[in-house]
């Protein structure tokens, strides 16, 4: 091995540069301050400071930086903490008690709880510490052999875990980090949600043979952020304006809806903003409005009758009865608008997660200056790409 080798693998333990900022830093060191004081405190008031076992045991240490320094990892969060330490104090203290030599049941102790964390899925790195203390914490912790699962371990974890959701709810933080993009992708409209990225990254998990400190959930999310934010580095110069169509065919409340499929066809589009009299925008009249709009009042003969005889009239599935509706029966009245000044980048999300296709562009005075649909998005977007100087980065 060359001398440059060597420097270049000493160099790889170099470790990289901490991205958190410093209020951050100080606000997890704040954390495990108010932790541990508030968990000692309160094992003096409940035990008194005679107690038989420590009023902290050094586990908990570890359990604070993970806690308060780090609680979105997965090795932090309840289960993994509580359950973690209540494994490995069994463990702990069932080799203490079989296994006479000190070394032989460390190591089985440490091994054991390993195993026994990864089957119940509470993995926490400070509970192996926790099992090693079963066995090398001395008479006064060997004394109380299966009680050291309770008191201290479990007692302690559990104040230690009312400490943390204490501390991160008055400094507005998340805990425990529980998983959002599920809860938004379940609410989700399945015809707008694509679970492909989902799968790949959990199909590229199973096929790593190493644990990562980070949940899926998470993961998933920093990838779609990843994705905006390169959007916004490659299409961020482009805004509304740019991209929308203008002028736009429009509507007012008064307008029958045989009028407004005329327009539709007439124009060959599916969408019309209804405005007032000083364009501003009160609702939007669909294509899907329309054909939604038979009167089920009606015998089912004259439905399908009327419904055939105006569809060859407008290309839409509408009764005759319902030409002489007004736009205000059957708009939608709560619209998505954007301004003129808002970069498209704002819009992917709109379009491809909460199934927008046609939004309203206002102008500085909030009236009605244009329209995007998706089209509109997709063109201004491959216009970018074509443009010189994206081609050049």
């Amino acid at each position: 091995m060359t001398r440059t080798n060597v420097i270049r693998w000493l160099g790889s333990f170099v470790p990289g540069p901490v991205l958190l900022k410093w209020p951050e830093r100080l606000r997890s060191a704040a954390g495990a301050f108010v932790g541990l004081a508030l968990t000692a405190t309160l094992m003096q008031v409940v035990f008194g400071s005679n107690a038989a076992f420590p009023m902290l045991i050094a586990p908990m240490g570890a359990s604070a930086v993970l806690l308060f320094a780090v609680p979105a990892s997965p090795l932090a969060q309840p289960w993994s903490l509580i359950g973690g330490n209540l494994v490995s104090a069994t463990v702990g203290v069932t080799c203490a008690a079989l296994i006479p030599d000190p070394v032989i049941a460390c190591a089985l102790a440490v091994a054991s709880a390993i195993a026994a964390m990864f089957t119940f899925r509470c993995v926490h790195p400070p509970s192996g510490a926790v099992a090693l203390t079963a066995v090398l914490g001395g008479p006064a912790i060997h004394a109380l052999g299966f009680r050291f699962v309770l008191e201290p371990v479990f007692v302690q974890s559990f104040m230690l875990f009312g400490s943390a959701l204490f501390y991160h709810a008055i400094t507005g933080h998340r805990y425990p980090h529980v998983a959002l993009v599920s809860r938004e992708t379940a609410s989700a409209d399945p015809a707008t949600h694509h679970p492909s990225l989902r799968a790949d990254l959990e199909a590229v998990l199973r096929r790593r043979s190493e644990l990562l400190d980070v949940s899926s959930d998470d993961l998933e999310t920093l990838l779609r952020e990843t994705e905006m934010q390169a959007y916004a580095r490659n299409f961020g110069e482009l805004t509304c304006r740019d991209v929308m169509s203008n002028p736009v065919i429009t509507v007012t409340e008064g307008t029958t809806a045989g009028t407004a499929s005329y327009l539709l066809n007439q124009h060959r589009i599916k969408a019309l903003p209804v405005i007032t009299e000083d364009r501003r925008v009160i609702g939007i009249l669909t294509r899907a409005n329309l054909a939604g709009s038979t009167s089920d009042r009606a015998p089912r003969f004259i439905r399908r009758w009327s419904r055939r005889w105006f569809a060859r009239r407008t290309g839409l599935g509408i009764a005759r009865p319902v030409r002489r509706t007004s736009v205000k029966a059957l708009m939608t009245s709560e619209v998505h608008t954007v301004s003129v000044n808002t970069p498209i980048v704002e819009l992917v999300p709109l379009f491809a997660t909460h199934g927008h296709h046609h939004i309203p562009v206002l102008d500085a005075h909030r009236r009605l200056a244009g329209i995007i649909t998706q089209a509109d998005l997709i063109s201004g977007l491959y216009r970018r790409t074509r443009a010189p100087d994206y081609r050049a980065a």
